[in-house]
């Protein structure tokens, strides 16, 4: 269990602390405030030490989070001076938005040579991939509705000037008869979807006319002869490629804005915002194990999938990615895994790389209960409808998320913005964000594995006695 001896001092360490502050905090034992202050930095010379020894950025986020909840305890004010650390972080993950997204999806669409030949598997997977989806999006709009992690965060101190700012009346649907403005609404929506200028709407982040704009695009290199066509497409996948190493760059400056993310939170609501995100983590790994329940073992139920033989063949590939937080990481293991299980190579190929764009279960799940947390925190009330207009909403751009670490908070944040919801909330999760990709990531190899299998069966092509094979 333990690598090293270090390793035993900061679990007993953070072990021993914690019994310390619960019974502190309710009151059994009685600790003077400098009691309390020394053990609280004890732990962190303890997992600062840990750190070092470890070396990896998954431990270093987690103990920069509790370090960061230390300095907004003891150092409030010092706190509140971290928060552009943060605010820088949020800025650098914006910048991936529209390159990541043009080239994984132009990529995606443009880069398989006859469309014809893939045609038949592409509807199917996609009329899959979206119902599965839908699914997560609806069960993680539920369980927020119900457990309401948000509800109740104090944002009043935080810049008012970041607040979203109330929408003004269109002059066009003041001059129409009330009984035509849901359809006014509705197609200006549709008209708000296509892009005026590609340069702009990556300039104003609007997520919406990227993803259209790319989908057309790649459908219309797609039918550009080969020889015209495989320099665009060597463009777009050296620059998804690309793309994702300055994630992994960016992620590198990520323990000092997970840090002061969680410093100047808790430095300006009080420690007691921690009670609401950790209702969000409990809310998102809740609504994960539903969706695995509800949606994904009935789907292998009803196709007579062997339970147990599916769970042996995919356990390696899910644990690398619970522990990398990066489903990429699992790709070689998922896709070999699944040909041993039965599943045609042909198959296997097509549709683990497509779903790693177009079925992110837990991404989805997620992204619709953390953008309704992050509205709730603000004290935005959204109606039924609004949050059907988020669904939908996330069901076009968590498509084109490419498989990295912690990709997903680069759709969050341009949701937010794409809505009038404030961005600076988003600092609070990002201090468990490291727990919560854990899970969704999990999901989310999980859900392209059974796809595969979906496929097969579908396509009529599954080898029914390789699961039964040693």
């Amino acid at each position: 269990m333990f690598k090293s001896k270090i390793s035993i001092v900061t679990f007993f360490s953070v072990l021993i602390a914690l019994i310390i502050t619960l019974l502190h905090q309710f009151e059994l034992v009685a600790f003077a405030d400098v009691v309390m202050v020394c053990v609280r930095w004890i732990v962190a010379c303890v997992l600062i030490a840990n750190a070092f020894d470890r070396r990896n950025l998954t431990t270093w986020i987690l103990t920069c989070m509790v370090l960061g909840i230390f300095v907004g305890v003891d150092f409030p004010n010092f706190a509140a001076a971290l928060q552009p650390l943060s605010s820088g972080f949020i800025k650098l993950v914006k910048t991936i938005v529209g390159p990541i997204l043009f080239a994984t999806l132009v990529y995606g669409i443009a880069g398989h040579s006859d469309l014809k030949q893939v045609g038949r598997m592409a509807w199917k997977s996609m009329l899959y991939f979206f119902c599965a989806t839908t699914c997560a999006i609806f069960i993680g709009l539920a369980a927020i509705n119900i457990t309401e992690a948000g509800v109740g965060v104090d944002v009043s101190g935080m810049p008012q000037e970041e607040l979203p700012t109330v929408t003004k009346n269109n002059s066009m649907l003041e001059s129409l008869p009330e009984h035509v403005h849901g359809v006014y609404k509705f197609t200006s929506f549709f008209k708000d979807l296509f892009p005026e200028n590609i340069v702009k709407s990556i300039y104003e982040n609007q997520v919406l006319q990227i993803v259209v704009f790319s989908v057309l695009f790649g459908i219309g290199l797609a039918l550009v002869e080969e020889k015209k066509r495989k320099p665009m497409v060597d463009f777009t996948e050296s620059l998804s490629e690309v793309m994702f190493k300055f994630t992994n760059l960016i992620m590198y400056f990520a323990p000092i804005g997970v840090g002061a993310a969680m410093a100047y939170t808790v430095g300006h609501l009080g420690v007691d915002i921690l009670k609401n995100l950790f209702m969000l983590l409990g809310t998102l790994y809740l609504a994960l194990i539903f969706f695995l329940l509800l949606v994904l073992l009935p789907v292998a139920l009803f196709l007579k999938i062997p339970i147990l033989k599916f769970i042996s063949a995919i356990k390696e590939p899910v644990s690398i990615a619970f522990a990398t937080t990066s489903s990429d990481a699992a790709l070689p293991k998922a896709m070999s895994a699944m040909e041993k299980f039965g599943v045609p190579r042909k198959i296997v190929s097509f549709v683990i790389p497509t779903g790693y764009s177009f079925n992110l279960d837990g991404t989805s799940l997620y992204l619709s209960l953390a953008s309704i947390f992050v509205a709730q925190a603000a004290g935005i009330d959204l109606s039924f409808g609004e949050q059907l207009i988020i669904a939908f909403t996330l069901m076009i751009t968590s498509k084109g998320v490419a498989a990295v670490p912690r990709a997903s908070l680069i759709i969050l944040i341009a949701t937010a913005d794409q809505f009038g919801l404030p961005v600076f909330i988003i600092a609070a999760i990002l201090g468990i964000d490291e727990l919560m990709d854990m899970a969704r990531t999990s999901v989310n190899v999980i859900g392209n594995c059974l796809a595969t299998v979906v496929i097969a069966k579908w396509e009529g092509e599954f080898d029914e006695e390789a699961p039964y094979k040693d």
